[in-house]
């Protein structure tokens, strides 16, 4: 039986989108049936043995629609979960703290965990107010995503679905 994965991420400007396409066709490559789609996308959770879900970070917190998934996926019985976060920035990456909402949607969603990933900036996506925002607390633009770290996860999350 092929195991059916939904892998969704709260994106504002693309850069988490991108990394939910990628550990979309990470598992994909390992024979996972794997649906990458944004959280508003999806109808419902029928049929999925797994969940990947993640959200861009933003003033600490996630994004409402990947909050609501979250809620979504606590209602449903048995999918399991794994969650990431994307959104510090620099070398090293900073903050180097959980958004605060992981803790609680951890625990309503019994996720199996939670990794928290660099994230990218690109001033020319921001609306005037976001970039005073990064000015006033001095982030840095730029990539900061480290592609080998989301592969080496999203392959521990292959391994736990092909051992069960």
């Amino acid at each position: 039986m092929t195991v059916k994965v939904l892998v969704s991420a709260g994106s504002k400007h693309g850069a988490t989108a991108e990394i939910a396409d990628f550990i979309g066709e990470t598992l994909a490559r390992r024979d996972l049936d794997v649906t990458v789609a944004k959280p508003e996308e999806v109808a419902n959770l029928i049929g999925y043995q797994a969940v990947v879900l993640g959200s861009a970070v933003y003033a600490g917190r996630w994004t409402d629609s990947a909050k609501d998934l979250a809620q979504r996926v606590a209602a449903t019985p048995s999918p399991d979960l794994w969650l990431f976060s994307s959104g510090p920035l620099g070398d090293p990456p900073k903050p180097d703290e959980d958004p605060v909402d992981v803790s609680e949607i951890m625990e309503a969603t019994s996720a199996r965990g939670h990794r928290v990933f660099a994230g990218k900036i690109d001033k020319s996506k921001l609306s005037f107010g976001e970039r005073a925002i990064m000015i006033a607390v001095r982030a840095p633009e730029g990539d900061f995503r480290d592609w080998d770290e989301i592969t080496a996860w999203a392959e521990s999350i292959a391994d736990t679905i092909e051992a069960e």
